[in-house]
């Protein structure tokens, strides 16, 4: 057995038709696997897409999916390969698959007119790199605590990349590992319960730790300044929402990410963790409504505006 096939203790069950029956949502077949997605909000809508980070699925924009729709987007949340109830392939869960799942599921879901792409933590890489990959199909950004700006990450990150060694770890110590590193997301303990508990079903899964194990492997979290300066260089506006109190991506990066894209408006959230659109909707939601609406012209978007919640 090689460590790609490596048998997780507490990956007891498989994802099939039967197991995904009861779930909410829809599934659509794309050539690297099936996608867990929900679609919602007028056909009419301008469409915006929620592209979540390294682990958590999609359920982490609960509070805002059902807010955008209702006030007339065209809203398409999904979850990334190998995590929620997306396939797990066994393939390289490097930044190709992920441009190749964003683009096909748009295209397979008709969705023609440039979208405005949010995304979060690790799906800021993925939207960043999908701006500068396919300009024309974006109409706006929205980099809400994004990954891939220059940051030491932690040891252990380095240390499970290691064939086998991170086998070991994860099988091992994976699930509290795992676990306790969503602490950090939101500091809202009453939501931090409902937001593990919808994490601990998705690690039942055969393939989850293995997907995730390959995402680091193939620097999905490490720098990639390149993505943000191309997209920088773009006329497009963008948004940057940030928690105050992000200790994942800690909000001394802003100034970093402004630097990379001078037209990006700042928005920092206070009291807020890693999530901050799930621990605060109510300053988030605004921020984000009103910058979807604004009409900005190539010229504007140069400016930078800072601003505090």
């Amino acid at each position: 057995m090689s460590h790609r096939t490596y048998r997780f203790r507490s990956e007891t069950r498989t994802l099939t038709d039967r197991e995904r029956s009861a779930a909410s949502g829809s599934f659509i077949a794309l050539p690297d696997g099936v996608v867990h997605y929900e679609l919602s909000g007028p056909a009419e809508g301008q469409p915006v897409v929620l592209v979540h980070g390294f682990s958590v699925p999609y359920y982490v924009w609960d509070p805002i999916y059902g807010p955008l729709a209702e006030a007339g987007y065209r809203v398409l949340r999904y979850d990334l390969y190998g995590r929620g109830l997306s396939d797990r392939p066994d393939v390289a869960y490097d930044r190709d698959l992920y441009d190749r799942q964003l683009l096909g599921l748009m295209q397979a879901l008709a969705l023609e007119r440039q979208v405005d792409l949010v995304g979060m933590s690790m799906g800021g890489p993925v939207v960043a790199r999908f701006a500068q990959q396919h300009p024309d199909r974006v109409r706006k950004l929205v980099l809400i605590d994004p990954a891939g700006l220059p940051q030491k990450l932690p040891r252990l990150a380095g240390i499970v990349e290691l064939p086998w060694v991170g086998e070991l770890i994860m099988d091992w110590f994976g699930d509290r590992l795992l676990l306790s590193s969503l602490d950090d997301d939101c500091l809202d303990r009453e939501r931090l319960a409902a937001y593990k508990a919808s994490y601990r079903e998705q690690m039942q899964y055969a393939g989850f730790k293995r997907a995730l194990l390959s995402t680091l492997r193939h620097g999905l979290l490490k720098p990639i300044p390149e993505a943000y300066e191309a997209v920088g260089g773009q006329a497009r506006s963008l948004l940057l929402i940030w928690g105050s109190e992000d200790k994942v991506v800690p909000v001394s990066l802003a100034q970093v990410a402004q630097t990379l894209m001078p037209q990006a408006q700042l928005h920092i959230v206070q009291g807020a963790g890693h999530v901050p659109h799930y621990q605060r909707p109510d300053a988030v939601l605004p921020i984000l409504l009103e910058f979807l609406r604004q009409d900005v012209s190539p010229a504007s978007a140069q400016e930078t505006r800072s601003s505090r919640r």
